[in-house]
């Protein structure tokens, strides 16, 4: 038997979904999804959701669950995924949790806890995040917590704002408020990755397509349904770089190199996160028999 939960996890653009699609279907499974982005209704083009036609019939479960102008919680993603997984299990399924947001899969998988929030210190801190930028923010966080400022983007305000916000709560370190790993379910985590140029030239070929499949017309459309007044989903990779296309800020061919570069960096953040996780067993995407050696991966679970 395979174990309860099986995730298929890694950086961007090395080929989870299908995979995650072959597994589910050999094992009599479903899709939970774990991309953060995924979980906004209309970021369809950006975020490569699968269309039905493309989920080959496997049903898939956590998507499109907040309008753009929701800010991200992942307190909320690990309830509803739960759910889903809890569901699948009692119905003798094997739920195969599918995402590269790292994490998004902790919390699933982990016992994790979150903080509570403040919603005065968080308007606080993202009134002064829309004055100044994050860069003043992250300098605060890099002087009361060193180990948050290096793990998260100088540029990527609304995760300063939030780990500001932990320490501010908890009086601790925001790094503090990730505890060593506690599984919450018997699972098995298969990791894809890729040779890092062929994944940069993939990512590249990736951003490029989202503008030929019509990106700028997704995100005028989200746009008109408050797109800039959701602190996440507005800088999302390819949607900040759109938005500013559309203001006329950047040309067609400025906003995707500047998406390339920006998801080149990231492949990297995610690497280095999953990497640091020992129970992820890793897998090479370009291999022949990927799908079966998946299958023996989760075979040795027992």
């Amino acid at each position: 038997m395979p174990p309860a939960v099986i995730a298929v996890v890694g950086p961007t653009a090395t080929g989870k979904s299908d995979l995650g699609i072959a597994l589910a279907r050999e094992l009599g499974g479903e899709v939970v999804n774990a991309d953060s982005m995924q979980l906004y209704r209309g970021m369809d083009i950006g975020t490569a959701k699968l269309t039905e036609d493309e989920r080959g019939g496997i049903t898939h479960h956590v998507l499109d669950l907040w309008p753009v102008t929701e800010t991200a919680s992942v307190a909320e993603y690990q309830r509803a995924a739960r759910e889903a997984i809890d569901a699948l299990l009692a119905a003798g399924k094997v739920p195969v949790l599918v995402g590269g947001s790292g994490l998004y899969v902790r919390a699933v998988l982990d016992t994790m806890e979150f903080p509570g929030t403040d919603p005065a210190a968080r308007a606080a801190l993202e009134a002064e995040l829309g004055e100044h930028g994050p860069g003043a923010l992250h300098a605060r966080l890099a002087a009361v917590d060193p180990a948050a400022a290096a793990a998260i983007l100088p540029s990527n305000g609304r995760r300063i704002v939030r780990a500001l916000e932990v320490i501010g709560l908890t009086g601790r370190p925001f790094a503090a408020s990730l505890p060593d790993p506690v599984p919450h379910y018997p699972a098995i985590q298969i990791g894809l990755d890729r040779d890092p140029a062929e994944l940069d030239a993939r990512c590249d070929l990736r951003a490029v397509r989202m503008w030929e499949a019509g990106l700028l017309a997704e995100v005028r459309t989200l746009d008109a349904e408050g797109l800039r007044e959701g602190a996440t989903a507005s800088r999302a990779l390819g949607y900040a770089q759109a938005l500013a296309q559309l203001d006329g800020e950047l040309t067609e061919a400025e906003a995707v190199e500047r998406t390339q570069l920006a998801t080149r960096r990231f492949v990297r953040r995610q690497r280095s996160w999953f990497r640091r996780d020992g129970r992820v067993r890793w897998l090479d995407a370009s291999a022949p028999g990927l799908v079966a050696d998946a299958l023996r991966t989760a075979d040795s679970w027992r």
